[in-house]
């Protein structure tokens, strides 16, 4: 069965690209609500998960106001869809229009320094268009990671599209694709990261609106061993097609400490950001995951002679 719905999964994204990004922009927007609206009617594991973690960001929130938010999370969220589906085949015009960005001094000052520049973004609004952005009206070519998503016809196809808009993108797998993140720093180079979610279940613990949860150590770790820039940035949508950008100062790498209490500072700095874009516009974080540490299932524990 799962050789089918990996078919199927891979086969309705192939559609997605090959033929949302044909319509006229005002169609592809309906087109984008009315799904969401739909998926958000049927109340399935996804949308309840997405309340369940706006809870978190808007304490206090009654059952009106969280589901009032999962539907605008889900409208934001298809919204990144459909651009996502249609940016390929949009004018450098349209995607130099598509973004406007507060703080640009910090990711500029940063590259021309010449130590190279870390930048962190959690799930919020359109990470894709950011990109794309940054190699077309800022002519900065980037390298970035990419989960190895399943089947992996469908993983392909997101590496196509994403070096298609300019962008160099490494799978997600550990000590190599660190070596090679560490080496375009070194460089000069631009690395972008989205780094709210921890994909090797070995991030490091912080407090994100009240409660422990744990991010990845990849981007302070990149900072200290390359020392590269590390900076934060968070987007959010509004009611107009042009979606809105912040860089925020630079993450200091601390004078003192050993290196995994340097990583937990930098990292928790970089959580601080994200919370304050997140608390700002929670219906465009797209985290339909668990993400805290007590809503995560327990891990087995090991014996004593086990390995780590």
């Amino acid at each position: 069965m799962s050789g089918v719905r990996d078919r199927l999964t891979d086969g309705l994204y192939g559609l997605g690209w090959s033929t949302v990004r044909r319509l006229p922009e005002p169609a592809a927007v309906r087109l984008g609500r009315t799904i969401a609206d739909a998926a958000w009617k049927r109340r399935g594991e996804g949308v309840l998960r997405m309340e369940s973690n706006y809870a978190r960001v808007v304490p206090g929130a009654s059952p009106e106001r969280l589901a009032e938010l999962s539907r605008a999370g889900m409208r934001s969220y298809l919204r990144y869809w459909m651009e996502s589906f249609r940016l390929p085949s949009w004018s450098e015009e349209r995607i130099r229009n598509g973004l406007t960005v507060k703080g640009l001094h910090h990711l500029t000052e940063g590259l021309a320094a010449g130590k190279g520049v870390v930048v962190a973004l959690p799930h919020l609004a359109n990470w894709d268009l950011a990109g794309a952005w940054l190699t077309t009206e800022l002519k900065i070519p980037f390298t970035t990671v990419a989960e190895r998503l399943k089947p992996e016809t469908l993983y392909d196809r997101f590496v196509a599209y994403r070096e298609g808009l300019g962008m160099e993108v490494l799978p997600h797998s550990g000590a190599s694709a660190f070596g090679t993140l560490a080496r375009r720093l070194r460089d000069g180079g631009l690395v972008c990261l989205v780094a709210d979610r921890d994909l090797s279940s070995s991030g490091v613990e912080v407090d994100f609106f009240g409660e422990p949860a744990r991010m990845p150590a990849g981007p302070a770790m990149l900072a200290q061993h390359t020392g590269a820039v590390l900076l934060p940035v968070t987007l959010w949508f509004d009611d107009s097609p042009v979606m809105r950008g912040r860089v925020h100062p630079p993450v200091d790498v601390p004078e003192s400490g050993t290196r995994a209490e340097k990583t937990s500072v930098m990292t928790q700095a970089l959580a601080d950001a994200f919370a304050s874009g997140i608390a700002d516009h929670p219906e465009d974080w797209h985290m339909l995951q668990r993400l805290w540490l007590a809503d995560l299932e327990p891990r087995p524990r090991r014996g004593a002679g086990e390995g780590p």
